[in-house]
């Protein structure tokens, strides 16, 4: 099993995994299943789905990647929209191709596509330099 270095663990400050840490060695590879994203999804499953697809898009961005060490229940989440296997899909295999459709990446989560505002350096002299020295130094 592939294990990317790199990746995050998962979502900072959650529980929400991203990565496993060894392979099932009797069972095999938990399987991938299409789970359905209903619109009452709690806001921070859907928080874990935004923190997930923008990891693999910074980490793989549209290139093929192995499945590895990432997680099942994370990748059940996006499986068949967002990531779509790389020829036939094998759900069992540490080794299947994936890779991330960006175009409905955008479609779905267009908040991890949003441009940070831009640093607006004309108002560096609204912060002056304040002197915390005592005057009252006898």
């Amino acid at each position: 099993m592939l294990k990317h270095r790199g990746f995050p663990g998962r979502l900072p400050g959650t529980d929400f995994q991203f990565t496993i840490r060894r392979e099932n060695r009797k069972a095999g590879a938990t399987a991938i299943a299409h789970r359905e994203r209903f619109r009452d999804r709690k806001p921070a499953d859907r928080k874990a789905d935004a923190g997930f697809l923008a990891a693999l898009i910074e980490h793989f961005g549209e290139e093929p990647f192995e499945r590895g060490n990432l997680d099942a229940g994370r990748l059940s989440w996006l499986i068949g929209r967002e990531v779509l296997a790389v020829g036939e899909l094998d759900p069992t295999d540490y080794e299947q191709l994936l890779r991330v459709d960006l175009a409905r990446a955008e479609a779905s989560f267009p908040e991890i596509f949003a441009k940070a505002p831009p640093q607006d350096d004309d108002h560096e002299d609204a912060w002056e330099e304040v002197d915390w020295d005592d005057e009252d130094d006898d």
